[in-house]
């Protein structure tokens, strides 16, 4: 029987641009790209050059530290472009795909053997889908993971809802368990308390748990939190659910197919909706044909945690939404003077808070810069962990490891502290903080 956990500390950002339960197939793309940035702490070691021919799951670059963690080719086709910045940083691959996609075959063989599992995960690719806890990075396939978190659920502002993610690929999600179960003595899969979808909630194999409040309800550190805690020396493996789905297609046909069904939504958006594609495509044609003329910005993921992109971008590798809402330009002209019922606020600043279900067309805006990083409180009211987080900001700023430890570095990753970035009053990037944290200590301990 599935146990129930109330998260009450949080914020739904009320948003405009919902996306319909309309799903379309996105067009053929031609150009598609791989940038090392996407993965976490891992040195990338290029094995292509311009003109080779790759198929999908053929080896691009792999972690000059462990080659056996392998970034692999989503399509098949040409390496077209590798793009380079400063002192010869490795960018962009960039891939001119084929009209009829050849795959590499890893075979249908399925092992019971926790080895063999884990091999045919590293040598398709598919083991970079796997995240480990603490350090929010690929996990280490040497290490002994306590437990597998399965997220099935994602309370971010327009997120896609799994059940509708899922939808033709239950067969391959129930595989995939089966795989993850052979990697882990515990495999938890985390739902919303609303799901209604049998192969969610019914799911076998795995421990199933629901969640239910404000965001950051779906973020896996929650429940992390909530059902396993984890402690110095413990290691977590985390992976969404549609993940999970290409792992189990990967064993079911011997083929890797990075595709997923996400949600393009925001008020830049024509017509939100979700669609069918696959990561590192280019989104140029995409944008082209749904979004508003206008000046918005293009996200690769959502409104708190995702990567800016041009209008000829790519998706990036994790992404499971696209995101367009309105650049914020100019300031407001006695704006902290009028009673501003249409402008959104956490706190009571406007009398927009007599609208409590009103939702906004929020830009991308500041309103305000960086100023002195105060304790303030405001924190604790999105924050539904037991960690105290400007004492934690501060010992990243100050770059005390000891006190990073000691204060629960190990429990969170960036995206936790998103909510937080939104109402901090310094205007400190908060993300950006936790993230040059973790990768001290990853460093340090590593």
């Amino acid at each position: 029987m599935s146990k129930t956990h109330i998260i009450r500390r949080g914020l739904n950002l009320p948003i405009v641009g919902e996306p319909s339960q309309k799903l379309d197939l996105t067009e053929f793309v031609r150009s598609f790209a791989l940038s090392p940035s996407d993965y976490i702490n891992l040195n990338p070691k290029l094995i292509v050059k311009v003109g080779d021919k790759v198929r999908a799951g053929d080896c691009i670059f792999h972690d000059k530290s462990n080659d056996n963690i392998r970034v692999t080719s989503p399509i098949s086709g040409e390496i077209s472009a590798i793009e380079r910045g400063p002192k010869r940083r490795l960018d962009r691959i960039v891939i001119r795909s084929d009209e009829k996609c050849e795959y590499v075959d890893f075979g249908k063989e399925f092992s019971a053997d926790k080895e063999s599992t884990q091999n045919k995960l590293l040598l398709s690719g598919a083991w970079t889908l796997i995240q480990m806890r603490p350090y929010g990075c690929i996990a280490n396939p040497n290490d002994t993971p306590k437990a597998i978190f399965v997220n099935g659920m994602n309370s971010s502002p327009l997120a896609p809802k799994t059940s509708i993610s899922l939808k033709g690929r239950e067969e391959d999600f129930a595989t995939g368990l089966i795989v993850l179960k052979g990697l882990s003595p515990r495999t938890i899969l985390s739902i919303d308390v609303d799901e209604e979808s049998k192969t969610l909630i019914e799911a076998e194999n795995v421990e199933v748990h629901k969640f239910s409040g404000p965001h950051p309800s779906g973020n896996t550190s929650v429940h992390i939190a909530k059902i396993s805690p984890i402690n110095k020396g413990d290691v977590v493996w985390t992976l969404g659910a549609q993940d999970v789905a290409i792992i189990g297609h990967l064993f079911n046909s011997g083929e890797l197919h990075l595709d997923k069904c996400i949600s393009a939504a925001g008020s830049g958006m024509i017509e939100p909706r979700y669609v069918n594609v696959r990561a590192g495509q280019s989104l140029t044609e995409f944008f082209k044909k749904n979004a508003k003329p206008g000046n918005y910005r293009f996200i690769s993921g959502s409104v708190l945690t995702g990567a800016k992109v041009e209008r000829e971008g790519y998706l990036s590798a994790y992404a499971n939404q696209i995101t367009i809402i309105p650049e914020g330009e100019n300031t407001d002209f006695l704006g902290w003077v009028l009673p501003g019922f249409a402008k959104y606020s956490m706190s009571r600043a406007y009398f927009s808070w007599l609208f409590p279900k009103r939702k906004y067309n929020l830009t991308t805006k500041v309103h305000g810069e960086e100023r002195a990083f105060v304790v303030t409180g405001q924190y604790d009211k999105v924050f539904p962990f037991d960690i105290f987080p400007n004492q934690l900001l501060k010992s990243i700023w100050a770059n005390d490891l000891e006190k990073m430890e000691e204060l629960g570095i190990y429990e969170i990753v960036p995206e936790d502290f998103a909510l937080c970035e939104v109402i901090c009053t310094s205007k400190q990037p908060l993300q950006e903080m936790v993230r040059k944290g973790l990768d001290v200590l990853y460093a340090e301990m590593n």
